[in-house]
């Protein structure tokens, strides 16, 4: 009786380099995918932030009993600049984390005025829309204010209109 042959174990160049170009292609799909969800992260942190400085602004307001204004600017809040309104946040405060600005930028554009204005019991004298948008990703935020309650609303930004979005 003869033993069986035995198969080889070893792969051949073409099962090798099927092999590879499959591992490759998965790895350029999941690369692309993380980094648009990274740029979604950093725009939705970004757009928290923003939220968070016109809270930040009623609050000290109302704590301080005193008007106060605050600028918008293209890295977040910052005190007014000029004006006879003291500031109601002491310093700026980034839209964006400093160690994540490496990786890629948030843009914002708005028309808030120059010194948007707290009332001393917190209400807002002005409002407006801010629109943010991050390299690596279609996708736009926005932020729409309106005095005098400053009631916020955050959403997609689609078709040059704020519409809400579930889970912001």
């Amino acid at each position: 009786m003869k033993a069986p042959a035995q198969a080889s174990s070893r792969l051949s160049l073409a099962e090798l380099l099927v092999g590879v170009a499959i591992l490759g292609l998965l790895i350029s799909l999941g690369w692309r995918g993380g980094t648009e969800a990274l740029a979604r992260q950093r725009l939705d942190a970004a757009t928290r932030r923003l939220e968070q400085g016109i809270e930040r602004g009623r609050a000290e307001a109302q704590q301080h009993d005193q008007a106060c204004g605050l600028s918008l600017v293209e890295q977040g809040w910052a005190p007014p600049q000029g004006g006879g309104l003291p500031a109601c946040l002491p310093t700026r405060e980034e839209l964006q984390d400093p160690l994540v600005m490496a990786i890629g930028e948030v843009q914002l554009s708005h028309n808030f005025p120059a010194v948007l204005r707290f009332s001393r019991n917190g209400l807002v004298l002005d409002g407006g829309t801010a629109v943010l948008q991050a390299s690596g990703t279609p996708v736009q935020r926005c932020l729409v204010m309106s005095p005098p309650l400053g009631i916020t609303r955050v959403g997609g930004y689609l078709g040059g209109q704020c519409e809400p979005v579930a889970g912001l």
